[in-house]
């Protein structure tokens, strides 16, 4: 096969009237024509017509390593040369097996328990079903709701899509489809928590669960909250006795400065989401991981009390694979000093913006930095003048965000952040 470089052919990307792929996010009928990647290395992408770009987010936040980590790359080469997939329903393999323990050996407390999925939503929705299940289980009925949290984001699918914030988050329109939860701000005052307090006493008889984004709530606006609003959390949950969710498919992986951001807060959630990260941006796999004392409720002698859900390419051995060598290299190679390293550059580079006219907020976190505007600019420019800059960098919203691999080299740091400080004061 040819490699996509050596096309003689390259992909036609200006003629829209016979494109067959309906694009993620993208209102089809004015949308620029998309950008054909044709390779990947380290940090940076290169397109067809021979450019490269600096990307800034690590392609949703996943490539932590860099692209075409070597060690990724063989670990998944060797595996798809013995086993590319079975099923899991009745088999099991030992990529799987090693990966479950090395998750429940990193988690703290008792999360022991890993069900794996193939996309961060699913991971979500496994968790909901597993919080309303349990009660059931247990022989309650009644507790189908969860309590989530303005601002939060938790995936596209239905079960998640109800999660995200009602108002602002991109599923609004689709309010009267979904099922109905309980809404609170974040506890960031004391009143906030007693209103938190009073939503949990109110609802006390229909909520499965609680559900949060801890430290950040990243599709929701890269909005961020002090560990002290997640414990305070943690403990109101175990006040009213309801499982806590995290949902950590953004932040686990050391995009926070830790590898896990429940960790900041001392807080171990009942149910924890991972994705993303998980196989270092190479192949589709989430996470799902409770606690013993969770997993107990489905211990029974009673089929019924059986999980019911198993996705056809769960555990999948090569993305298992991928996982297993990504763990390695956090275990091996500097991760999260590289993450702080990327933090105080951010934090020292974003700098100037903050006194911009225009601008809002300037605010990092561990490998995150952000810059809010007091309006929505106008996005389509945004992205071509990042593009124009040698960039790749996909604003949203009111923000403009880097999320780069935690492997960026320190030029091609300097390059994304002096990009960013121009692009975004030009536009404010």
């Amino acid at each position: 096969m040819t490699p996509a470089a050596e096309r003689p052919h390259p992909v036609d990307m200006t003629d829209r009237r016979g494109d067959h792929l309906w694009r993620p996010y993208t209102q089809m009928k004015h949308a620029a024509a998309p950008l054909e990647a044709v390779a990947t290395s380290g940090s940076r992408i290169t397109l067809g017509d021979g450019r490269e770009l600096i990307d800034g987010i690590a392609s949703w936040w996943t490539a932590v390593h860099g692209y075409n980590h070597p060690h990724i790359r063989d670990a998944v080469a060797d595996q798809l040369g013995r086993m590319p997939h079975v099923m899991f329903g009745g088999l099991t393999h030992a990529p799987a097996e090693r990966l479950a323990a090395r998750l429940a050996a990193l988690l703290p407390g008792a999360l022991n328990h890993v069900f794996f999925t193939d996309s961060g939503s699913v991971a979500v929705e496994v968790a909901l079903k597993m919080a309303v299940q349990l009660w059931l289980n247990r022989g309650i009925t009644g507790r189908t709701r969860v309590l989530a949290f303005r601002g939060g984001y938790h995936g596209d699918t239905m079960g998640a899509m109800s999660a995200c914030d009602p108002d602002e988050g991109m599923h609004r329109r689709f309010g009267a489809y979904l099922p109905s939860q309980v809404f609170c701000e974040l506890p960031r005052t004391a009143a906030l928590e007693a209103d938190l307090d009073a939503a949990l006493v109110a609802h006390r008889h229909e909520l499965a669960a609680v559900i949060v984004e801890p430290l950040v709530q990243g599709a929701g606006g890269m909005l961020m909250h002090p560990p002290e609003v997640l414990a305070t959390i943690e403990k109101l949950s175990r006040r009213h006795g309801l499982p806590l969710i995290a949902d950590e498919i953004f932040t686990g992986f050391g995009r926070t400065g830790s590898l896990f951001a429940c960790e900041q807060a001392g807080v171990t959630p009942d149910i924890l989401c991972l994705s993303k990260a998980l196989t270092g941006g190479t192949l589709a796999l989430a996470a799902t991981i409770a606690t013993t004392e969770i997993f107990s409720q489905f211990w029974s002698d009673d089929p019924a009390h059986a999980l019911m859900h198993g996705p056809t390419f769960m555990a999948n051995p090569l993305a298992c694979a991928a996982a297993n060598a990504s763990l390695d290299l956090f275990e091996v190679e500097p991760r999260l000093v590289q993450a702080g390293a990327i933090g105080r550059s951010l934090t020292a580079g974003l700098a100037p913006v903050r006194s911009k006219q225009g601008i809002a907020d300037v605010r990092v976190l561990g490998a995150i930095g952000v810059v809010q505007f007091e309006k929505a600019p106008d996005l389509a420019a945004l992205k071509q003048r990042f593009i124009a800059r040698g960039v790749w960098v996909r604003p949203f919203g009111d923000i403009v965000y880097l999320t780069p691999a935690l492997t960026i080299s320190e030029g091609d740091l300097e390059e994304l952040i002096a990009a960013v400080c121009e692009v975004a004061a030009a536009a404010a």
